[in-house]
């Protein structure tokens, strides 16, 4: 899983990398469709919801080795899937330049968020097919067959992104059509897959006939992924717009660059917290309550380790990871101060990372829910929002906004994790 979503990674990040070395608008380009991403993110938001609060609990039902309970909830997914995405394709495609204007794009930069995201919004489906149903192949302990559809995906995007772009010249909407045919090929193997013979769990007709109680369930448990997914694109558009008003259109590209560094360095805790989830889910129904204390431990270890070490990484050579998306001096003048202060502390983001993975597995709803709330919106958003006015910060009030929440929030979700579930657990296995 850790190296599917490496993979997942290219995904997200190829396109702007590609785009960030066009020829004369490179970052006008870059900045256009970053300010695109804030609605990706509430796109994919939709994915988790389901994908998150549907996969834990067939995994709890498989451990219990109850597989048709298990079965009924991917059917009961899917169709939801599929719901969501004709009202958010509708969405986009009528409202998108007025939801673009609001979120921080400018004269100079509209054309190119509203050219990615018109035809971005025509894949709508195969997004949510591919991202809320794969995790459903990870619950059933096909790691590689999951990693496979991100593999199949990236590989056709980073093949079909220059080819579009540069020489067909079709620029950022080249970049937006190899995403969707990339997406639609992964789409078509989860589907295959899920409708195959070599599987536990399969999509079936009998089990897509809606029923409400799993439903609320589902979106009970679902939240919080879903909150994780959509406060990170309500704060891109705080922080869009916030910049927009004090540094213009280069700062708004500063923090697109910003955004995809952090891709790639949350790329290995993103990878082993959705990999151990389904194990902590199984073990949990199971009640083998110690192989769920040792997988948090490990878990705790190795995010808060790897994070430390990126930190130190990204504060030796922040020129390195600005230049994989654009190498104009101006981005990089600007971009490598804001880079330093955006990911101080950066080790700080595993224990959130850590505590919603162990609520979410354990089916804590409500606890996962609300951390996801704190971090993000109680938190990020004021502060964005109040810290450029205080003491002259402009600029790098937004930027320290991520690392103070990422001290607050996520020690304060860590640590009620630790307080809660470790007795919990201890009491059950006795």
């Amino acid at each position: 899983t850790v190296i599917a979503q490496l993979i997942n990674m290219l995904y997200n990040i190829v396109d702007r990398i590609y785009i960030g070395h066009i020829p004369s608008d490179g970052s006008l380009a870059l900045t256009g469709v970053g300010v695109c991403m804030p609605i990706i993110m509430i796109v994919t938001a939709f994915a988790a919801l389901v994908s998150s609060g549907g996969a834990p609990r067939a995994s709890i039902y498989m451990g219990k080795q109850d597989n048709e309970s298990a079965e009924n909830i991917l059917g009961n997914c899917f169709l939801l899937q599929i719901v969501i995405s004709l009202i958010l394709t509708a969405i986009l495609l009528i409202w998108s330049k007025d939801l673009l204007l609001a979120f921080g794009a400018s004269e100079n930069t509209i054309t190119y968020a509203t050219a990615y995201m018109n035809i971005y919004a025509i894949g709508t489906i195969f997004v949510q097919i591919t991202l809320g149903m794969n995790t459903f192949i990870t619950a059933q302990g096909k790691a590689t067959t999951g990693m496979m559809t991100v593999l199949i995906g990236a590989v056709a995007n980073i093949i079909l992104d220059p080819i579009f772009i540069f020489v067909f010249h079709m620029g950022v909407r080249g970049a937006a059509l190899a995403t969707i045919l990339s997406q639609f090929c992964s789409a078509v193997w989860v589907l295959k897959f899920l409708t195959g013979k070599k599987v536990t769990l399969r999509i079936r007709k009998e089990a897509m006939q809606i029923e409400w109680k799993r439903v609320r369930a589902i979106m009970a448990l679902g939240v919080s992924g879903f909150m994780m997914q959509f406060t990170n694109g309500l704060v891109q558009i705080f922080c869009n717009a916030t910049l927009q008003i004090y540094g213009g259109d280069i700062y708004v590209g500063v923090m697109t660059v910003l955004n995809s560094v952090r891709d790639i360095a949350t790329m290995m805790v993103h990878g082993l917290t959705n990999g151990a989830s389904p194990v902590m889910s199984f073990n949990y129904g199971e009640k083998a309550y110690d192989k769920v204390k040792k997988a948090i431990k490990f878990v705790t270890v190795v995010c808060f380790s790897y994070a430390l070490f990126v930190w130190g990484i990204i504060k030796i050579a922040p020129e390195f990871f600005i230049r994989i998306f654009n190498s104009e001096p101006a981005l990089l003048e600007k971009g490598v101060p804001a880079l330093h202060i955006y990911f101080f502390g950066f080790c700080f983001m595993a224990l959130q990372f850590t505590g919603q993975c162990v609520f979410v597995a354990l089916g804590k709803a409500k606890r996962a829910t609300f951390f996801s709330i704190f971090r993000k919106v109680i938190i990020v958003v004021p502060l964005t929002v109040l810290l450029p006015r205080i003491g002259g910060l402009g600029v790098d009030g937004v930027f320290w906004a991520e690392p103070i929440s990422n001290l607050v929030g996520g020690s304060a979700c860590f640590f009620t994790m630790l307080l809660t579930i470790l007795p919990e657990l201890k009491q059950k296995q006795n």
